[in-house]
């Protein structure tokens, strides 16, 4: 008998272990799919599209533009348009994803500051753009479903205005002490 408890003690201490590797082996799993989970803001066309941006930040930032017009022009659609059910969860979770995306852009302007890129042709846009993303943010009566949302949504696009207003400062100082190489049109660009 004490041969058979024995043999079942090794057998349950065997599953113990497994059990406590395969975790160990798919916890790192978990991590990735937590940071897809926050990329959910983004279609898989604009994913494409930043990346094929990557290395022009002056087109990097138009298309961001171009993905917080849509949100904006989607608020206002939701908030003017006749009322249907679920509207003000429709309206939150484009608030979300206005965030969340004002977010990114707003790392990739701490980012182009820091290597002095030059986007100082596209930061009026934005600018302009800031301003008219506020007043969409706005649009919308207040409902308790998405206060909160809009309340980020206006802290991330105030977040935007402001390191945009200070790059568009820092890259006159900047290109004004280190002019650019003056292209003579013969040369591809890089």
């Amino acid at each position: 008998m004490f041969r058979l408890d024995g043999l079942s003690d090794n057998l349950a201490n065997r599953r113990t272990v497994l059990r406590l590797l395969v975790a160990g082996l798919l916890l790192p799993l978990r991590q990735p799919l937590a940071a897809q989970a926050h990329d959910s803001a983004l279609s898989d066309g604009e994913v494409e599209k930043l990346r094929d941006t990557a290395y022009y930040p002056p087109e990097r930032v138009l298309a961001f533009i171009a993905f917080l017009d849509q949100r904006t022009k989607e608020i206002d659609r939701l908030g003017t348009g006749a009322r249907r059910p679920g509207r003000e969860q429709d309206i939150d979770d484009q608030m979300q994803q206005f965030a969340s995306i004002a977010d990114d852009l707003d790392d990739n302007l701490d980012e182009y500051d820091k290597h002095h890129r030059d986007i100082r042709k596209v930061l009026p846009k934005l600018i302009a753009a800031t301003e008219r993303w506020g007043t969409a943010l706005k649009s919308p009566p207040v409902h308790p479903t998405y206060t909160l949302a809009r309340k980020l949504a206006l802290e991330s696009l105030n977040d935007v205005h402001q390191s945009a207003t200070e790059l568009m400062e820092s890259q006159k100082a900047w290109f004004l002490a280190h002019p650019p190489p003056k292209d003579d049109g013969k040369a591809p660009h890089s």
